[in-house]
């Protein structure tokens, strides 16, 4: 299975709202400038992330993106689910029935081996992507941070945020 770019720019754009106070959103602008990708590539992102539930638009002076949700309901397959989508990567063309020694249909009871495991595989994926939510993500990167950096990054918040009332 592959994943996008754009999943990953998807999940540190996450990871960065998640860090915001209740009454801020970040611009598109300041989001693609933090993760270093240019802007209208992000937008895409942020739009799918949007459909999807996991964030909300907010125009105006005080605009940007928020998260919709709380950080621990947001999966790491919610994000990937959003940007890459959720049709299985292997699709079984039923290769067993083709051929010169191809099953009749009235022998295919049940899918081969190859596409059950194949899907036993996609749904493990699936449900270790489902385990991690975006609290831990955050979590797990601010651990190699250093207070420093930390410190840099709540300035950087408070000067590219914007705050409703």
């Amino acid at each position: 299975m592959k994943i996008g770019k754009g999943v990953e720019w998807a999940a540190h754009s996450c990871a960065l709202l998640a860090l915001l106070p209740a009454n801020a959103a970040l611009p598109l602008e300041a989001l693609a400038d933090f993760i270093g990708v240019p802007s209208p590539y992000l937008a895409k992102q942020m739009q799918l992330l949007s459909k999807a539930g996991i964030v909300k638009a907010k125009r105006g002076v005080a605009g940007g993106y928020k998260l919709s949700r709380l950080p621990e309901t947001i999966s790491l397959w919610d994000i990937t689910g959003a940007i890459d989508g959720t049709t299985p990567s292997f699709r079984c063309t039923e290769i067993r029935q083709k051929g010169p020694c191809g099953a009749s249909s009235g022998e295919v009871h049940a899918a081969c081996k190859i596409a059950a495991s194949f899907r036993h595989a996609e749904d493990k994926f699936r449900q270790e992507l489902n385990n991690v939510k975006l609290t831990e993500l955050v979590a797990g990167i601010a651990l190699g941070v250093s207070d420093q950096r930390k410190s840099q990054i709540k300035i950087w918040i408070e000067q590219n945020a914007t705050f409703s009332s």
